[in-house]
């Protein structure tokens, strides 16, 4: 065997050159390691004369107790060097200035469905809310559109079963409010709804703002005072509006609102189909058959609803030509904003 001083010293010199925490295990497995200098020096013992094994032993214990202690110094040693060095390396300096942090801004539509709630606000309506996920009951039935009608071709429905389906219309909230109130009311439901329609002007989820007024007396003289009220104070005083016969099951007389439009300044392009008009929106006179499935007395009162999809407002507001804009969200579109 040979001197243990000479072992310590080598020990010493190798321990000394680490300056990474990854070669302590290199050393200590192969000095203490189960195939390391002392485990073989310790099978190395049984060829001894006995009586020379305790002494050689006792120096084997002492030399393996000094490496583990000089490994264990060692290793605090560099962990606090390593300390040392992370600190310098990214410690902060103070004094730079801090870097500017952009702030998000509201969605075109956000912006665009608070105005038009606070619009009719303005006027006395309430806002109301209701369900996503709706009943075919309230979605279709209590609004005059039976199982059998054509007009449930007209809106291609995403259904869950039979009787569920997602709300093609905010409409159903109309006829949850009327089941609890009584006239008089006025209202608004503004909300997300559901189509499987994509194209430049359309989208499969879309939003929606419904309007129903009920009274005495109302007529389509009211109905006419409040959208063209409504659109002027929305697009400017002079915005041209006009009203087109329509049909829908739920109102009767119906009609189509539209708006000179604004992208081309009524020339014509592919957003108004090159006719220079916009439709944005539909109203009517609420039909007798919705007053009765909510329990309304026919001969005392009359009311009218309409119904404007928000993103085709937000595209005449802002000059967009594509719907699509509003869901890809493109920093630089939305950061116009």
């Amino acid at each position: 065997m040979e001197n243990p001083e000479v072992i310590k010293e080598k020990f010493d010199q190798e321990l000394k050159a680490l300056s990474q925490r990854e070669g302590l295990s290199v050393l200590k497995a192969h000095y203490i390691g189960k195939k390391g200098f002392i485990a073989e020096a310790i099978k190395a013992l049984q060829s001894l004369p006995k009586e020379e094994r305790p002494l050689r032993g006792r120096i084997l214990n002492e030399l393996k107790e000094y490496i583990e202690r000089r490994l264990i110094e060692k290793e605090k040693e560099l962990i606090e060097i390593e300390y040392l060095r992370k600190l310098t390396s990214e410690k902060i300096d103070i004094t730079i200035p801090g870097r500017l942090q952009r702030f998000g801004t509201e969605h075109p539509l956000t912006k665009t469905l608070k105005e038009i709630i606070n619009i009719f606000s303005s006027m006395g309506f309430s806002v109301e809310e209701g369900p996503e996920v709706e009943l075919d009951f309230y979605n279709f039935e209590a609004l005059n559109i039976p199982r059998d009608h054509p007009a449930r071709d007209m809106q291609d429905t995403f259904y869950i079963t039979d009787d569920i389906l997602l709300r093609t219309h905010t409409s159903p909230v109309q006829i949850r409010v009327m089941e609890k109130r009584k006239p008089p009311l006025r209202m608004i439901a503004p909300g997300k709804v559901y189509r499987c329609d994509a194209d430049v002007t359309h989208s499969p989820v879309f939003h929606q703002v419904e309007g129903l007024m009920v009274g005495e007396d109302i007529s389509m003289a009211n109905l006419k005072a409040v959208l063209e009220a409504f659109l002027r104070e929305l697009f400017g005083p002079d915005t041209p509006v006009r009203f087109r016969p329509s049909y829908f099951p739920f109102t009767e007389p119906s009609a189509e609102v539209d708006i000179g439009c604004l992208l081309c300044g009524q020339r014509g392009c592919r957003v108004c189909k090159n006719s220079g008009w916009l439709e944005i929106l539909g109203a009517g006179m609420v039909h007798p058959e919705v007053f009765k499935a909510v329990g309304y007395d026919i001969e005392r009162y009359t009311g009218f609803a309409f119904g404007l999809g928000v993103e085709r407002i937000a595209m005449l507001r802002y000059r967009i030509d594509d719907i699509r804009l509003f869901y890809e969200n493109n920093l630089m579109f939305l950061g116009q904003f």
